[in-house]
């Protein structure tokens, strides 16, 4: 990703606008790799700002995401309190365009002395580490605790005089020297001029490399020692643009997402290297881009953490039973042919007269067939005429019998498979231990798992996710199966709209009606809410099926979450993740 050190650069000159002089009021610690400050600013109320570890998404950024805390506090998180608590924030520092930001705190000690405390966050990949440093530089702790058996370069223990890490000498982006980077260039080994640059320039990352060397070159990401002496004028022109936009605070913060809407990158200048493969959307400062694009993946990887046993089993459930199912319909394709057992009967007790114990076959006339055929029919020469048929119509009967039972197998065994999507579907959007328990809990009561024993009180279930529509009506949507039928059966009222996605899972989308009339577009808005909330949010033209709550009933003996409904009509959809968020209750009440 493009969290480079020159976008941080930008993150820091945006802290600096808003916390310096502000002071420490909470600090959590979410998970075992990141954590939240929110701290008391005079002028924009109180601020919350993230701090990661995680390898492959950390960074520092302001952030509006409310995320679930632990019920016990983790030990770093403590002893961030311990030492923090109502500290102010008197500078944040930078080394160049190195990936570290210093936050450095004024504090009172156990002797009620003033001392200064910094924390330093390294975004450094799978190095990257949150780190208390106290007097003379000593290492109070880290949110990673790095041991000489871990790394050989560097370690980072309690006590330790903290180090900075190994630093190779590049040049700055914003002090270009034409000559010398020309020199390197052609002295360069990369097969790509690109990462030539990324090598040459502290703090870039290669997505804006690239852009670099697609301005020089027209597109061609050529050998750096085959760049022309033009190529090489137009590269350190747009080199030095750029760095002149980002002094100005003229540069631009995009987010790069292809046609299916996911997010792959993020620049804090634009991007058009990718042409038509990628659209893109602009944010307004850095941290709203980095919160925006981080959130989402960060309560996907939490959540998958969290519940990858639950993951397996579903996986493992819905293999099984598509065997099941499978080899349950090679049975009743042999069930078909009982209809010629029954026919080979009735012949055998048509022509009992012309038929003798012992005979193998008879070729018998088929009086079912307007032309006359005949077909030969095998007999079992220990047995009596009469006994070969009654044989024919048991073997008609098993056949019948398995044909009725298969059926009622195959449907059921399809409907619970539905059901596991559909719990699949819950579970991947899933963003708290709350709904985790709560699909465990429905999990284990349909008797797929044991009823997990919780040491503590069984957490508060959650309500129903809440929109609002540009016409306030107020939309909610289902968490889980189980609360699903809660809100379709229980909470809804009659005249109230009901939406689902056409044979796709997906949430249940209840729209409030309040005894009026409601338009056109709440419905439009609602089915994008419902195909968003569904195995479908990264598709486009997506049915959705709305009638009213009066049309919908659950089957007796139905799985959680499966209704059948009547009277409906159709829309298509896209589903549009900002669209999306801006109806979200929350969201909503911020504007």
């Amino acid at each position: 990703m493009a969290l480079d050190g020159v976008y941080l650069s930008l993150v820091k000159r945006e802290l600096e606008g808003i916390l310096i002089g502000s002071r420490v009021d909470k600090i959590h610690q979410p998970s075992r790799d990141n954590l939240i400050i929110s701290l008391r600013t005079l002028q924009h109320g109180t601020k919350k700002v993230f701090f990661s570890a995680s390898a492959g998404t950390a960074r520092v950024h302001l952030t509006e995401s409310e995320l679930e805390n632990p019920k016990t506090p983790p030990m770093f998180c403590m002893l961030l309190r311990k030492h923090l608590s109502s500290a102010k924030l008197v500078s944040i520092r930078q080394d160049g365009f190195e990936r570290i930001l210093d936050f450095d705190f004024e504090a009172t000690d156990e002797f009620g002395d003033k001392v200064i405390l910094t924390l330093a966050a390294e975004i450094m990949g799978k190095y990257s580490n949150i780190i208390l440093i106290g007097k003379d530089a000593r290492v109070i702790d880290s949110i990673k605790r790095v041991s000489e058996d871990m790394s050989s370069v560097r370690t980072v223990l309690p006590g330790i005089v903290y180090s900075l890490p190994p630093r190779e000498k590049r040049m700055s982006l914003f002090e270009i020297d034409k000559a010398l980077l020309g020199e390197e260039l052609a002295a360069s080994r990369s097969p790509e001029s690109s990462k030539a640059l990324v090598k040459l320039l502290e703090g870039i990352s290669p997505v804006f490399a690239r852009e670099a060397v697609y301005y020089a070159s027209h597109g061609e990401d050529k050998p750096p020692k085959e760049l022309t002496g033009d190529e090489l004028d137009r590269l350190v022109f747009y080199l030095s643009r750029t760095a002149s936009e980002i002094s100005e605070g003229k540069n631009r913060y995009v987010l790069l997402k292809d046609k299916n809407g996911l997010m792959k990158d993020f620049c804090f200048t634009d991007i058009r290297q990718y042409g038509a493969l990628m659209v893109t959307k602009e944010f307004d400062s850095p941290s709203r881009l980095l919160d925006y694009f981080y959130s989402e993946r960060d309560v996907i990887a939490q959540t998958r953490q969290r519940a990858s046993d639950l993951f397996k089993l579903l996986v493992s459930l819905s293999e099984r039973i598509s065997r099941r199912v499978s080899a349950q319909k090679l049975e009743l394709q042999e069930c078909r042919g009982r209809e010629e057992l029954r026919l080979k009967g009735d012949l055998i007790m048509a022509n009992l007269y012309r038929l003798e114990k012992g005979m193998k076959t008879a070729r018998l006339q088929n009086y079912y067939d307007e032309q006359g055929s005949e077909i030969d029919v095998e007999l079992d020469p220990r047995l009596t005429p009469n006994q070969n048929a009654q044989k024919y119509y048991q073997e008609y009967r098993k056949a019948d019998t398995a044909e009725k039972k298969l059926t009622e197998l195959i449907s059921s065994g399809e409907e619970e498979m539905r059901y596991i999507d559909s719990v699949f579907d819950s579970l991947s959007r899933a963003s708290t231990e709350s709904e985790l328990t709560e699909i465990r809990l429905e999990l284990a009561a349909g008797g797929y798992v044991r009823q997990p024993k919780l040491k503590t009180k069984l957490p508060k279930a959650l309500p129903p996710v809440e929109y609002v529509s540009s016409d306030g009506f107020r939309i909610l949507v289902g968490r889980n199966n189980r609360q699903n039928d809660s809100l379709t059966l229980k909470i809804a009222d009659k005249s109230d709209i009901w939406l689902h996605v056409q044979n796709i899972t997906g949430a249940h989308v209840i729209i409030e009606a309040r005894g009026q009339n409601v338009p056109k577009s709440t419905i439009e808005e609602a089915a994008l809410i419902a195909a968003y909330n569904s195995s479908a949010r990264n598709s486009s033209l997506v049915p959705v099926d709305y009638t009213l709550v009066r049309y919908v009933k659950k089957p007796s003996g139905a799985k959680p979450g499966m209704v059948i409904f009547t009277n409906n009509k159709t829309l298509y959809v896209t589903p549009d993740d900002d669209a999306v968020s801006l109806l979200r209750a929350d969201k909503a009440k911020q504007q």
